[in-house]
């Protein structure tokens, strides 16, 4: 799945492809249908939560036209509909998200609002 990722984030012609054919683009790559699901909707969430590392999400992201911060709550709700990351970097941490992190670091969020 990371390959597919990389290969789209830095190939425009690779990009073209899947922005006429999401499926037909996804041929080629050992991807379960989960994957596929993930990639052709696109559900950042889910992506998050099956071990994409972040670096790569946010390019896929940017291509979706997806803003900052709503790319940022994707990931959180893939970690509230998902569970903790399945695979990857964050999973070998442990990483279960930011508010996870911070409740049990007693920190709360201040940035609410506009604060």
């Amino acid at each position: 799945m990371q390959k597919f990722l990389f290969e789209l984030n830095r190939d425009e012609e690779f990009q073209a492809r899947y922005a006429e054919d999401r499926r037909v683009a996804l041929a080629g790559f050992d991807l379960t249908a989960e994957e596929q699901q993930a990639l052709t909707e696109p559900d950042i969430g889910l992506l998050f939560h099956l071990g994409v590392n972040g670096q790569i999400l946010m390019h896929f992201a940017a291509l979706h036209l997806i803003e900052w911060q709503d790319y940022l709550q994707r990931m959180r709700d893939g970690l509230a509909v998902h569970g903790p990351v399945r695979e990857g970097i964050y999973a070998v941490t442990g990483y279960e998200g930011v508010d996870a992190h911070s409740t049990r670091s007693g920190q709360t969020n201040q940035i609410q609002g506009g604060n």
